[in-house]
């Protein structure tokens, strides 16, 4: 079975983290999100991938490369116009065309299982199948409305709460069947939510709906990046946290925690990075690889690779982008739903 990762976006709703590299870039835990997908697929057995990229290809391109190093086989196709999510699968038809194929948004934190959301799509002889999950805050989301065998039969487009016939959302995990091609238009822009499902559901086609009942989560905004990460350090979420489990968090390889720090939650200290003389560190704190926080306060706070963080400097609820300095003159907080980049830093 192939798979396709959907990792054209943009990423705007995480600007100014996506300014400099594309959204499925974008680390949790200190792992490309998109990477943690690939490892997804591959326990399930799926190994030949192909992606779509636009923002920043090379970026993508240098990372992954053929796929080799996860064991996998990955394969690129460049987008020089967006055409939708649908659009762009279009585009990849000759990859997919073969059998059942499996389509995944790049920048989803999860451990669906994928195998059983594939044997039931297969078991029904769906044309398509929409992983769907329970969520509390139906106007977020697009939502799907199913009869007793699980077949959908309408959609609502982030509906009031008053209005939702379902709290049932799409997860951006897709099941389907070649035959999908034949009801996509040759050419233009076209989605799978807001077009192509809609079409398939209004033509009685059988379209199946199938819940997933582990951890999920859209990592395409700032709050939601924050907390996808924040689950993973808590193992509320099956992933590999890279680095030794110590009584002072994880420790990665090379990275040095000195003794008169003061730890106070949950860490991660990437690869190479030190925390110096007077650090201190406060419930859920991510540092990347290649760090060096010098006496610095951090306090709900994620810290990409490349940064150096002087004395005095006292950040909470933010995210620090890559390469970045900040100096002893910044005293930032952020509300979760509105942390920065850097905010005070100096490239």
């Amino acid at each position: 079975m192939r798979a396709m990762v959907l990792a054209a976006g943009v990423g705007s709703r995480l600007e100014p983290l996506t300014a400099r590299i594309p959204k499925p870039l974008v680390p949790v835990v200190n792992r490309p999100v998109m990477e943690l997908i690939l490892q997804l697929l591959k326990r399930h057995g799926i190994e030949e991938v192909i992606s779509n990229l636009h923002h920043i290809p090379e970026a993508l391109r240098r990372y992954f490369g053929d796929g080799s190093k996860l064991g996998m086989k990955l394969s690129f196709h460049e987008e020089a116009l967006l055409s939708g999510d649908a659009g762009g699968v279009r585009a990849c038809r000759d990859f997919l065309e073969s059998g059942t194929f499996l389509v995944i948004m790049g920048d989803l934190l999860t451990d669906a299982d994928i195998t059983a959301v594939v044997a039931e799509h297969k078991r029904k002889r769906a044309i398509a199948t929409i992983g769907l999950k329970r969520v509390d805050d139906v106007s977020q989301f697009g939502v799907a409305v199913t009869d007793q065998q699980g077949f959908i039969t309408g959609f609502q487009e982030k509906p009031k709460p008053t209005e939702a016939l379902s709290n049932l959302a799409s997860t951006g995990i897709y099941v389907l069947e070649p035959e999908i091609f034949d009801h996509i238009p040759a050419e233009g822009t076209y989605g799978f939510g807001r077009q192509l499902f809609p079409k398939l559901v209004a033509a009685g086609q059988p379209v199946l709906g199938v819940e997933i009942t582990s951890y999920w989560s859209d990592v395409g905004t700032i709050r939601q990046y924050r907390l996808s990460n924040f689950d993973a350090l808590e193992g509320r979420i099956a992933v590999e946290i890279p680095g030794e489990r110590t009584a002072r968090g994880w420790i990665g390889e090379g990275a040095t925690v000195d003794g008169s720090c003061s730890i106070d939650g949950v860490l991660l200290l990437g690869k190479r990075s030190r925390l110096g003389p007077g650090t201190r560190v406060k419930g859920r704190v991510i540092v990347g690889d290649d760090c060096q926080v010098e006496g610095a306060e951090l306090e709900e706070t994620i810290v990409w690779s490349g940064v150096t963080l002087s004395a005095g400097t006292k950040l909470k609820d933010c995210i620090v982008g890559h390469g970045c300095v900040v100096n002893d003159a910044t005293n930032q907080t952020n509300s979760p739903a509105a942390s920065q980049a850097a905010a005070g830093a100096k490239k």
